[in-house]
């Protein structure tokens, strides 16, 4: 499976923690998964699978299968 862009969500559900701690982390150079560049006055972020599968020791790929599966199949 091709894991494709992580987004901020989905990393927060593989590590078991807020959104907000990933923003902030990725923010303050702390969580080593990625980067977090402010664009004017949006932050962008940048969630790599291989810095993300290296810090939290899972299967990205199949984690986000789960994941992404659950939010497809979730009601509308």
């Amino acid at each position: 499976m091709r894991v494709g862009k992580i987004t901020v969500k989905e990393a927060a559900a593989v590590l078991h923690v807020s959104q907000q701690y990933v923003r902030i982390g990725l923010q303050r150079g702390i969580l080593p998964i990625g980067t977090a560049i402010k664009m004017s006055r949006k932050w962008t972020y940048n969630i790599t699978p291989k810095l993300l599968a290296d810090y939290s020791g899972a299967d990205i790929a199949e984690e986000l299968a789960v994941i992404r599966n659950e939010k497809a199949e979730s009601p509308q």
